[in-house]
């Protein structure tokens, strides 16, 4: 009887597809590792340049509104000056307080004591005044606070221009450029307002000021892309320009 039930049993099993085996549960394939996202590489424009001796010494200090016509400048400025800049984007004012000692050592020896500057040409602003959240992301302008307030822009921006008028450089503020309709974590007109905080200073301390706002808001439809800070390569390039030609004037006796 026992033998005739096993039997059955194992009719059974056979019929629904055979005896299972303990290491019978279906193998997953061997994944491969999610393949890794090469690096972004840097911005040309970040790249260091080695000093000709015989020319003065330029140093741009700017967020990417700067990086973008970094290049534009030195080539405009080839044979005339030395064209550095911080090997980054140099962000808000308070990027800028906490860098500056390093950033005006661009171009000299490890360790070595910072070159001269003849000329400094500096912005902070397009960080200063965004949008962020409680962990410092930048989100809709609903949705945060700025920055930095333009009374903390302002307390900042007179400790900065303290610390390089101390190099003796001949310094040029470059007012920030425009903020359109639509652009996101930023407000159209902030850049008004933050400049005219910037102008107060500047007037106060006797400094040059190049109002890149008033040369580029024209041309706006031309150069800058739609609901955004930035430029196209044609329009950095006529930024550049601008730039440069307050940069040559600037150096001369």
């Amino acid at each position: 009887m026992r033998k005739m039930q096993w039997t059955g049993v194992v009719a059974m099993v056979l019929a629904m597809g055979g005896i299972v085996s303990a290491d019978s549960t279906p193998k997953k394939p061997t994944e491969k590792p999610a393949a890794k996202k090469p690096a972004a590489k840097p911005s040309p424009a970040l790249a260091q340049v080695e000093d000709d001796p015989k020319l003065p010494r330029v140093l741009l200090i700017g967020d990417s509104i700067s990086m973008g016509y970094t290049l534009d400048v030195r080539e405009l400025l080839k044979g005339k000056a030395n064209v550095h800049r911080p090997p980054t984007n140099c962000g808000p004012t308070a990027t800028g307080l906490a860098q500056l000692d390093k950033w005006l050592a661009v171009g000299s020896p490890t360790g070595g004591p910072a070159k001269k500057w003849d000329v400094i040409h500096f912005n902070w602003g397009l960080h200063d005044l965004k949008y962020v959240d409680d962990k410092g992301t930048m989100v809709d302008v609903a949705k945060g606070k700025q920055l930095a307030s333009p009374e903390q822009y302002e307390k900042n921006l007179r400790e900065l221009v303290s610390k390089l008028k101390a190099t003796g450089a001949k310094l040029i503020w470059c007012a920030t450029t425009p903020v359109p309709e639509g652009t996101t974590g930023r407000q159209a007109g902030d850049d008004a307002k933050y400049n005219l905080v910037a102008e107060k200073v500047m007037k106060e301390q006797g400094v040059q000021i190049n109002d890149l706002n008033a040369f580029a808001k024209p041309r706006l439809a031309e150069i800058q892309l739609p609901k955004n800070v930035h430029y196209s390569p044609a329009g950095s390039k006529v930024l550049a320009a601008e730039v440069a030609g307050v940069i040559e004037k600037a150096l001369k006796p």
